[in-house]
């Protein structure tokens, strides 16, 4: 096969390759033409119309059809595309005010049609020699003009549409920018030259696949965000591999070169050369440093910002977010975030420490780096603290001088005499210093510019927020565990107060009838209550520590009979007539005796004190489902739903003089801890009602289960 038939199977192969892709799309769009607009059915039939026009050429190049076939083919082709670009407009809205569009497309396709006859006509004629140059540069001008003027519908379409259109118009202005103007190179080579370029001519089939992608681009659900543009990676690889194909054509032609010279002395430069050349190839390829100045240079002249934001982002949030069990503390990954921006392979980060001087805080593979106990001065502190400013070490030991409206801070003399620091960049947060990062020499040192300093700004601020939400966590729990002993306390004093006014009710009592029998019972017995009160004190404060006021410090769980619980309250009150049991059944339940007697004793007391001297308060205990119901009733002044909402269970909270206000809360929470639960009922003049809720021992195998699922889940 000579060369003019591998020009013309490549060109088979292309324009068939775009007639198959144009049909496909076609058929493709057809269920979804709707989001073409009103252009979609020119768009269809301007696609198959293409599709033919491929099919001819193919078959033209195998000698099946005649020239006019492919001429008749490639006239429909532009003015079915016509009509699209015309429908694009009156999409768009603008066939009415730019009226030169109208003229323009009637112009050109009426050339289109008057070439058409023309060529047919010819076509019929036998002729020869100079008129048939004639009849070849006619046929190329008319396709010039027409090339030309749809390349200007195009930029016009394309250019004039407002910035809401331009997403939907983009793609397919593209695909026909791409089919016109490869044909406007086609036909100028030809008219120049005087003859039908045929290699080119076979690569035409390229432009019709290119044409068929970008149309089926312009109905995609993302249609306005899609962008063609090379990543970052890409680019670098695409540019690392071209370097290397230049090195190596310039090898070849070299070594080329020295063999046409000849002789032995020839053939020996040329294995010299060969030599040396590979030997610095396999040195200076690999080197780090290349790959950094090539991606330098490459940022610099190809792309117009430095940074891929977008990656740049996502390494950040890994290594910030980087924590779990065997991740690196907080602190260097702070430092790691910021060093993998420059690739720097090496930090540190200083915080404030107890007296507010910055403090060595953590190390990322620096470990031999002395830093004094006081990292930085206090008036570099407040310099960065109050500009924020980036300090380029290596600016600072030249003796550069920072802009005028710019006081640099001063460094102490460990980061100025280590040369492999590098860089300090502060981290404020509220306009407050929060830390500084000093970051080590990276492979390839560059100056600092805007983009690099907006950010390290940026990121500064973002890592300043993490160590400022981690201090302020550390801090929440060292007050969440004081609050926890505060509590702990108050409920000691409460109930140590209970107690001591027991004993002064004792005191005073013993003063009148220290020389009765009767009293000095009740006084032993009373003596008896208050020690195993303050036993149990002590014991419920020791498992405050561990379970926390949410675990409700109740004692251990028993089985116990609700007549004797209810009977051994009441005895506590039995100097108070007003107080009276209404109904009590006799039922077993599981709860901590001592702290189910606290709560009803708290609750019968409160109501005591909540009504009028001698009304009356009334205490019952029934069955309720699962549960056994105990019921303290008082006609005091009652209380509204805001207070019984919002104030009655909440702690420090009291109405009374001198009170704690944790009486409630802790029956609320002794309850709790109980598996039951306190509910309260209160209108105000009227009185209250206190329900407790205690599950009876048939129910606590089912409370067990549920509460061991309830941790499976959890």
């Amino acid at each position: 096969m000579g060369q003019a038939g591998i020009w013309t199977t490549i060109a088979f192969g292309f324009y068939l390759s775009g007639a198959i892709a144009l049909a496909t799309v076609a058929f493709v769009l057809w269920p979804r033409r709707q989001r073409l607009g009103i252009a979609a059915t020119a768009t269809l039939t301007a696609l198959l119309l293409t599709a033919i026009w491929s099919i001819t050429i193919a078959a033209g190049s195998l000698g099946a059809l005649g020239a006019p076939w492919g001429s008749l083919a490639e006239s429909a082709r532009n003015l079915g595309w016509l009509f699209v670009i015309y429908r694009l407009f009156e999409s768009d809205g603008r066939h009415d005010t730019l009226a030169p569009i109208r003229p323009v497309i009637v112009s050109l396709g009426f050339v289109e049609l008057t070439h058409l006859g023309i060529d047919v006509g010819l076509a019929w004629l036998a002729l020869e020699g100079r008129v048939m140059h004639v009849v070849f540069e006619f046929n190329v001008l008319f396709r010039l003009l027409v090339t030309v003027g749809g390349l200007v519908l195009v930029h016009n379409l394309y250019v004039g549409g407002s910035r809401e259109a331009r997403g939907a118009l983009r793609w397919p202005a593209t695909g026909l920018a791409v089919l016109w103007a490869f044909d406007l190179n086609l036909y100028t080579i030809a008219y120049l030259s005087s003859g039908w370029p045929a290699e080119l001519g076979a690569l035409r089939g390229l432009a019709a696949i290119a044409l068929a992608v970008f149309v089926g681009l312009s109905v995609a659900h993302n249609r306005e965000n899609l962008r063609i543009r090379p990543s970052r990676a890409v680019t670098f690889q695409t540019f690392s591999l071209l370097v290397i194909g230049v090195y190596l054509v310039g090898m070849v032609a070299v070594a080329q070169w020295l063999s046409y010279a000849g002789g032995n002395f020839a053939r020996l430069v040329e294995l010299a050369f060969l030599t040396l050349a590979s030997a610095m190839a396999l040195v200076v390829l690999p080197s780090r440093r290349l790959r950094a100045w090539l991606r330098v240079v490459l940022t610099k002249h190809f792309f117009q910002h430095r940074y891929d934001y977008r990656e740049e982002w996502l390494r950040f949030t890994r290594t910030i977010g980087g924590a779990g069990e065997g991740a690196p503390p907080l602190g260097e990954r702070v430092v790691r975030s910021l060093g993998d921006l420059f690739e720097s392979p090496a930090g540190l980060l200083l915080s404030p420490g107890e007296q507010g001087e910055l403090t060595l805080a953590a190390r990322w593979n620096w470990p031999a780096i002395e830093v004094p106990a006081t990292a930085l001065p206090l008036e570099s502190q407040l310099a960065l603290e109050r500009t924020g400013y980036i300090v380029d070490l290596d600016d600072l030991r030249e003796g550069c001088l920072p802009a005028e409206d710019m006081v640099e801070p001063e460094m102490p003399a460990w980061l100025r005499e280590d040369a492999r620091a590098w860089a300090v960049i502060p981290l404020v947060h509220y306009e407050r210093l929060v830390g500084v990062v000093v970051l080590a020499r990276p492979q390839y040192v560059r100056k600092f510019d805007w983009e690099d300093f907006d950010l390290l700004r940026v990121v500064g601020q973002q890592l300043a927020s993490y160590l400022s939400e981690n201090a302020s966590q550390l801090a929440l729990a060292e007050s969440s565990r004081f609050e926890d002993f505060h509590r702990r306390i108050a409920f000691v004093m409460h109930d140590i107060k209970n107690l001591a006014s027991q004993f002064s009710l004792l005191a005073r009592n013993a003063e009148l009838h220290a020389d009765k029998p009767e009293f000095r019972a009740d006084m032993l017995v009373t003596l008896r209550n208050s020690s195993e009160k303050l036993n149990a004190l002590i014991a419920r404060l020791g498992r405050y520590g561990n379970a926390g006021i949410e675990g409700g410090g109740a004692d251990r769980l028993e089985a116990l009979r609700t007549a004797d619980v209810l009977d051994a309250v009441l005895e506590r009150f039995r100097g108070a007539a007003q107080v009276s049991a209404t109904e009590v059944q006799d039922l077993e339940i599981t709860a901590s005796r001592h702290s189910l007697e606290q709560v009803l004793v708290h609750l019968v007391q409160n109501a005591v004190d909540a009504g009028e001297p001698g009304s009356p308060v009334l205490v019952a205990v029934t069955a309720e489902g699962l549960n056994a119901r105990f019921e303290v009733v008082d006609s005091g002044c009652g209380m509204s739903p805001d207070f019984v909402r919002n104030r009655l269970f909440k702690p420090f909270v009291s109405t009374k003089s001198g009170g704690f206000g944790i009486g409630a809360f802790e029956a609320r929470e002794l309850v709790r801890a109980m598996r039951g639960r306190l509910e309260v009922e209160s209108r105000e003049g009227l009185g209250s009602r206190f329900i407790v809720h205690i599950p009876l021992a048939a129910a606590a195998g089912i409370y067990q289960t549920l509460t061991r699922n309830d941790q499976k889940v959890a």
